[in-house]
């Protein structure tokens, strides 16, 4: 039994006969008799009188008439739920980000929902070692990390060019430097967040490279409890430029370039290669792009894989 099938069985129940349903569908009358003999031995009754010539239904054809009407509505519903998606009247955008990624898509998300405030959006926080397995397992359509997955499977775009920024009170001694030595921060108190990454890694090796040392005499589980702690002069931190920015800005943070530690970070959207994207998807990417050319400076688009 098929949609077709259905629809020409409802033509003939309709037009009370196979010649006014044959001119209907634009088909030839044997060709409609033979749709609806081939739909009664698949259910097994007779769905006419074929004694009457006004296509009268059986109790068999009462019961099927009902049931087809619901179907092809329910066809007509799912063409019309596909054309509303394909024009962003619905949609979902699930996205896989950590707690500092999310930074980075507050403003982006916000032009999005501007022009497609109907398409309803989901960050699900993840750590950023599982967000490539979280994209091959469809837990979500695009990912935001800070590092390139190696992995084929794996699509990046550049969007965003962060750094590290050496943060501390605004009363510490080294406040007031524009630009400091790694070796002046032997002695400093170190606040750190216990998640390993690439950019720890990375400040260990130099610390260890430069033989200067590194007192992580703290560790703590959220970038804002991170600012927080340094805040109230219990210790100095290395946390990401977009981070910090507005807390510097407000006088509640203060901070110093340290000539070995000016490391570049890229944001980057990721999904996986060769996805159907939904519409949502692709235009969550258009978004991202004109984004990066309204604003500019750190927003970058750049397609690396």
């Amino acid at each position: 039994m098929d949609l077709f099938q259905l629809e020409t069985f409802l033509a003939v129940a309709e037009e009370g006969g196979f010649s006014r349903a044959a001119k209907r569908l634009y088909r030839t009358q044997p060709a409609v008799s033979q749709i609806v003999r081939k739909l009664e031995v698949e259910i097994g009754e007779s769905l006419f009188d074929r004694s009457s010539r006004e296509g009268v239904l059986t109790d068999a054809g009462l019961v099927l008439q009902g049931y087809a009407k619901k179907l092809l509505n329910m066809r007509e519903e799912a063409r019309g739920a596909i054309e509303e998606l394909r024009h962003l009247y619905h949609g979902k955008l699930t996205i896989a980000a950590n707690e500092f990624t999310c930074l980075y898509l507050l403003p982006l998300l916000d032009e999005f929902r501007r022009r497609y405030p109907q398409v309803k959006v989901a960050v699900q926080r993840s750590l950023a070692s599982h967000v490539v397995e979280e994209l091959l397992s469809h837990s979500a359509e695009f990912g935001v990390l800070t590092f390139r997955p190696n992995d084929e499977a794996v699509r990046s775009i550049a969007v965003y060019q962060d750094d590290i920024a050496f943060v501390l009170p605004p009363d510490h001694p080294l406040a007031k430097r524009g630009e400091i030595g790694i070796k002046e921060l032997g002695a400093e108190s170190f606040v750190a967040h216990n998640v390993p990454s690439p950019s720890r890694a990375k400040v260990i090796e130099t610390f260890a490279r430069k033989k200067v040392p590194l007192h992580m005499d703290v560790e703590l589980p959220s970038i804002d409890a991170i600012k927080r702690f340094v805040a109230t002069n219990k210790g100095v931190a290395l946390l990401p430029a977009i981070c910090v920015e507005q807390d510097v800005a407000k006088g509640y943070l203060a901070s110093v370039k340290v000539r070995e530690l000016c490391f570049e970070r890229k944001l980057r959207i990721v999904f996986r290669n060769n996805a159907n994207l939904s519409h949502a998807g692709r235009a969550f990417l258009n978004v991202a792009e004109s984004f990066a050319k309204q604003k500019a400076g750190r927003y970058i688009f750049k397609p690396e894989r």
